[in-house]
């Protein structure tokens, strides 16, 4: 019902900034709570950022706060994480996701609620 595409990724110095995207397709997608994530090389796939359905709501992993902002624009079928400050530390392939299944609060940041993934965008941050 939905597919979700990332963009946005690429090879950026440490201190600079990257805004991704996640475009989605499917009726679905407004009614969907949208997450990102993040898996590093040898590492295991972990909770970035993930927005609730009306947009109001917003929760952030410690490791991005006071430098990540997720957002999104239902008549665009998009959701935005954009990323300051980088650091190497961020280097990842990062993941949106999607659930149509009623998540909020702490729950949002769990992998294993969201239904829908896409394929990722490789973020590379040099020192």
């Amino acid at each position: 019902q939905v597919q979700l595409v990332e963009s946005g990724g690429g090879l950026v110095q440490a201190g600079g900034s990257l805004r991704l995207s996640c475009a989605a397709s499917g009726r679905t997608f407004s009614s969907s709570a949208v997450g990102w994530f993040r898996q590093a090389l040898g590492k295991e796939r972990e909770f970035v950022a993930a927005i609730g359905v009306s947009g109001s709501r917003t929760l952030y992993s410690d490791s991005v706060k006071g430098r990540g902002t997720i957002s999104r624009d239902n008549a665009k079928n998009t959701v935005y994480l954009q990323m300051n400050s980088l650091k190497p530390e961020d280097t990842a392939v990062y993941y949106c996701a999607a659930s149509t299944w009623p998540i909020f609060g702490a729950i949002l940041g769990q992998l294993q609620k969201y239904n829908y993934w896409g394929q990722g965008t490789q973020v590379t941050v040099s020192a």
